[in-house]
């Protein structure tokens, strides 16, 4: 018994060790993206319409297993859960502007957490009922990569808390984001 009890608190041991050396938080940055990526784009706002295997071939294994399978990281693991940064975070996949610095709050979930989107056409809804629960996915809005889950217990303004798995989210600095979102929004 005693032996049994030593096995199952080394093992449990070893995956929380596990669960916090295997984060996420060296995940490929924008700059990885432009030279892998040929969707990869902050400024083309085309849909983006690739077959599985394609994306297979094109994104790291962490952000396809967010993006293209519907995963999730695990909770306080992303390197952008307490970021504090002024910017703008883009769809890892695929470039796509999501949300401004200025909308992301600290909501104790686990995750990045946002109160409403850049601009409309950012995100894609989808009812989610896997796992049990009636959700609402978030996808992008360029890609379709699944982003996280819409969940109705956020802030003022909108009351809203955009949940979002950190691997799939890229970002870039103010002065830098501005420009680019300014020149994407003169065409």
């Amino acid at each position: 018994m005693k032996l049994l009890l030593v096995l199952l608190s080394a093992t449990l041991l070893l995956q929380s060790c596990y669960s916090q050396s295997g984060s996420n938080k060296n995940v490929k940055t924008m700059e990885d993206n432009k030279s892998t990526n040929p969707v990869y784009s902050k400024t083309d706002s085309s849909k983006v319409n690739l077959k599985e295997d394609e994306w297979k071939k094109i994104l790291s294994p962490e952000v396809y297993h967010i993006a293209r399978e519907k995963g999730t990281e695990r909770p306080y693991t992303s390197k952008f859960e307490d970021f504090k940064e002024v910017g703008t975070f883009y769809c890892a996949a695929c470039g796509n502007p999501l949300f401004k610095s200025d909308a992301k709050f600290e909501s104790g979930c686990g995750w990045p957490s946002f109160y409403e989107p850049i601009n409309k056409g950012a995100i894609i809804y989808t009812p989610d009922n896997s796992h049990g629960m009636s959700r609402t996915e978030t996808q992008c809005g360029r890609c379709k990569a699944h982003l996280g889950h819409l969940f109705n217990d956020g802030p003022a303004p909108t009351g809203l808390r955009f949940c979002i798995n950190g691997v799939v989210l890229d970002f870039e600095k103010a002065k830098a984001a501005a420009k680019h979102y300014k020149e994407e929004n003169k065409k």
